[in-house]
């Protein structure tokens, strides 16, 4: 059986660091966009579904609904990717991102024209899931790819890194935007301005992608004509492990970062009865711990391995968030500060050394449609539709724990599968 373990030969020469910036630093787009969408829930849903009592679960729906265009779209892109190259691939996603972007901000409002403006919202948001579907995973992958060996774990992680600051600066935008309007003011047009910077934002990260280098490892691939003419059948052929192994480990990135990140700031307001300012304001300081913490953790991944940090991360998973989701709920402010500071390190480490251990898990020519089987499926589950199970669950049981439940049973399944796992992180050693 072919393996879905070993990493390709490195023997390609590492692309420059001004596309590897480029790179790394164009995630920020697609993080900011479902960062935006979740921190700005309360506001979207007034605008759009009208101010009710159900308004919020339908727009927390809206996005679950939406998320699931994002494994089609990363099939599509990964195919065009492991076919033409990842340039080709990010270009077109990112021009697909700007255009939903700039639809998005032009909408008319429910007090405009009714229910058609929610369905035109989820609408766009299912185009903007499509065009995502290639993000991550495709810089993902051209990071590995153009990455020395002995750094891939730390260059892989800038990824997430970045991610974070996406998240970041969408929590920035949302605040500085509330606290600057009135509520009229922010319903009647002023939830449009986070949209705008984040289609300018998306342009110039599609011209700044125009420079980029190709992918020397898809380069040598395409030399010796070793591209395989159906990646997506190919890799279901002989990498059914690795698809496994990488939906595992992004169940876990997924749960982590979408129930104990994105979705923060709606529990915050809802059971440990924060302010909206104040809830944004805990959420920026926690993506701030998360910039850090992120980089940090892919490094030691190339000291230690990726399994070993894996394992460490899901038992922390299993035993802290019951006790942090408790602070939130019923601390005071500072404890609810170190407990959301807290669940997001967590978040960011485990989507550090996944970046790196789930592109491993496959070769050069069927790089992309693995990880839209295996990584980017995970993320529409455990990802689009678990603040909705969350903020669901929640409703009906009133019990502060039910997110941090579904975190920690993720991490039991999941363990079991990393304790096994073999270590990708030196392949090339052996």
């Amino acid at each position: 059986m072919p393996s879905s373990t070993i990493a390709p030969s490195h023997s390609a020469k590492p692309v420059d660091k001004a596309s590897l910036a480029v790179a790394a630093l164009s995630t920020i787009v697609e993080w900011y966009d479902f960062t935006l969408y979740l921190y700005f829930a309360s506001v979207l849903s007034r605008v759009f579904f009208g101010d009710t009592p159900q308004s919020l679960l339908v727009t927390l729906g809206g996005f679950a609904i939406s998320y699931l265009m994002r494994p089609l779209g990363a099939a599509v892109f990964g195919h065009i990717g492991d076919k033409f190259g990842r340039k080709t691939m990010m270009m077109l996603s990112m021009l697909l991102i700007t255009v939903a972007m700039f639809a998005t901000a032009l909408l008319p409002t429910a007090a405009q024209i009714g229910t058609a403006a929610g369905v035109a919202l989820i609408a766009l948001r299912c185009v903007m899931s499509f065009a995502v579907g290639a993000e991550y995973t495709g810089v993902v992958a051209y990071l590995l790819e153009g990455a020395k060996r002995s750094r891939r774990g730390f260059i892989t992680s800038l990824a997430s890194a970045a991610s974070e600051v996406g998240g970041l600066l969408a929590v920035a935008v949302c605040g500085a935007t509330v606290a600057c309007l009135s509520e009229a003011q922010l319903t009647a047009w002023g939830w449009r301005i986070p949209f705008i910077i984040g289609g300018v934002l998306a342009l110039v990260v599609w011209a700044a992608r125009s420079t980029m280098q190709e992918s020397p490892e898809f380069v040598q691939k395409q030399r010796m004509q070793a591209l395989a003419k159906s990646p997506l059948l190919q890799t279901i052929r002989q990498h059914k492990v690795g698809i496994f192994r990488s939906f595992m480990i992004s169940a876990l990135g997924s749960i982590t970062y979408y129930v104990g990140i994105s979705y923060v700031p709606i529990f915050l307001q809802d059971t440990g009865n924060h302010s909206e300012k104040l809830a944004l304001s805990l959420s920026t300081i926690a993506a701030v711990a998360v910039i850090v913490i992120t980089p940090l953790v892919g490094g030691l991944t190339d000291k230690v391995g990726r399994r070993p940090v894996l394992i460490g991360l899901a038992l922390c998973c299993v035993l802290l968030p019951a006790l942090l989701f408790d602070w939130m709920a019923s601390g005071t402010t500072t404890q609810a500060l170190i407990g959301a500071v807290l669940l997001a390190c967590l978040a960011g480490g485990v989507s550090a050394v996944g970046a790196s251990a789930t592109a491993e898990q496959f070769t050069t020519e069927g790089r992309l449609s693995g990880l839209a089987l295996g990584t980017t499926m995970a993320t529409a589950i455990f990802g689009g539709l678990t603040p909705w199970l969350a903020q669901y669950w929640l409703d009906q049981s009133h019990w502060a724990m039910v997110p941090a439940l579904m975190i920690a049973v993720v991490a039991v399944v999941v363990l079991p599968v990393f304790w096994q796992m073999p270590e990708t992180a030196f392949d090339d050693q052996r």
